[in-house]
C-alpha cells in the first residue's frame, strides 16, 4: 500500500513564497508520477487564486472541513494539472479560529480536527501521495492543525536580513507541537526562494543558515523569476505556464531532493 506524506508549508514570516512553493511544488510531484492534493489553509485563498478554483455555490471548502466536520474528499477539487487536486479556502476561513472554539470545548481537540480528517479520507488505499498545507504566516489555530497533521515541515525562505529570527521561532514552534501533539513532526529541509544569486546579501544569509544547519538546508536555490510571478494570474503552475524555464527547473529539482530524503 503506498504511504500518504503530509508536508506543511510553514514560515511564520509573510512573502517569503509559502504558497507560490506548495503550488508548484505539488505540481513538480505530479509530474514526476505522484499524485498531489495542494491544501489553502490561508484566510488570503491566495493558493485557491493561483490555481483559478471556483468553489460553487453549493461546493465545500476548507472552512466547512475544519468547521462543520466535512469529509475532507468531498472539498477536493481537480485542476488543469494531471494528478494535481487543491481542496481551495473561501474568506470565512479568517473566522475559523473562533468557530473552532465556540463548538469544540476542549483546547487540545481544537488542534487536531486537519489531522482526522485527513486521517478518515486516507483510510484504505492513499488517495494520493503527498498532501502540501499551505501555512498562514502566524502561529493561529490553523499553523497549528497543519503541524499537527503533518509528518514533517518545508520552510520556505527569502535571502534577507532576518531570516534566520523567523526560522528560530518557527523551530521553536515545531518543537512545542512535537512535545504537545505530533511528536513525529521534523524539519524536512529550508528552501531558498526568490534567489538573487548576484547580491552579497543573498551569498551571505544562505552562507549563515547552512553553517547553521547544515544538510536540513535543500541544495536547490529556486531562482527570482518573472515567469513564477507571472503564473498564478493565468491560474497555473509554473510547469504548465512556462515549461522549460528556470522555476519549472528549480522546482523539478527541489521535489527530487525531497523524494531523496
Amino acid at each position: 500500500m503506498c504511504l500518504m506524506r503530509v508536508l506543511a508549508i510553514a514560515n511564520q514570516k509573510g512573502g517569503v513564497g509559502k504558497t507560490t512553493t506548495t503550488v508548484n511544488l505539488g505540481a513538480a510531484f505530479a509530474a514526476l508520477g505522484h499524485s498531489t492534493v495542494v491544501v489553502d489553509l490561508d484566510p488570503q485563498t491566495n493558493l485557491t487564486t493561483s490555481l483559478d478554483l471556483r468553489i460553487e455555490e453549493d461546493g465545500l471548502s476548507l472552512y466547512d472541513v475544519l468547521v462543520d466536520g466535512e469529509p475532507f474528499g468531498e472539498a477536493v477539487l481537480s485542476t488543469t494539472t494531471p494528478d494535481l487536486a487543491a481542496c481551495p479556502a473561501d474568506p470565512s476561513l479568517a473566522g475559523a479560529d473562533l468557530d473552532i472554539a465556540r463548538e469544540e470545548p476542549d483546547p487540545r481537540r481544537r488542534a487536531i480536527r486537519l489531522r482526522d480528517s485527513l486521517s478518515l479520507w486516507a483510510e484504505g488505499t492513499p488517495p494520493c501521495s503527498f498532501v502540501l498545507l499551505d501555512c498562514p504566516p502566524s502561529l493561529g489555530l490553523l499553523t497549528v492543525n497543519a503541524l499537527v497533521a503533518a509528518d514533517a515541515v518545508i520552510v520556505p525562505m527569502q535571502c534577507e536580513f532576518f531570516a534566520m529570527e523567523g526560522l528560530a521561532r518557527l523551530v521553536d514552534t515545531i518543537t512545542r507541537v512535537r512535545s504537545a501533539w505530533n511528536p513525529s513532526l521534523h524539519l524536512l529541509g529550508v528552501c531558498f526562494t526568490m534567489v538573487d544569486r548576484r547580491t552579497n546579501l543573498a551569498r551571505q544569509v544562505i552562507a549563515e543558515v547552512r553553517r547553521e544547519l547544515g544538510s536540513q538546508v535543500f541544495s536547490t536555490l529556486v531562482p527570482r523569476s518573472v515567469r513564477v510571478a507571472e503564473a498564478p494570474s493565468f491560474g497555473l503552475p509554473v510547469r504548465d505556464y512556462d515549461p522549460s524555464g528556470q522555476g519549472t527547473a528549480a522546482y523539478t529539482s527541489l521535489a527530487r531532493e525531497i523524494l531523496a530524503r
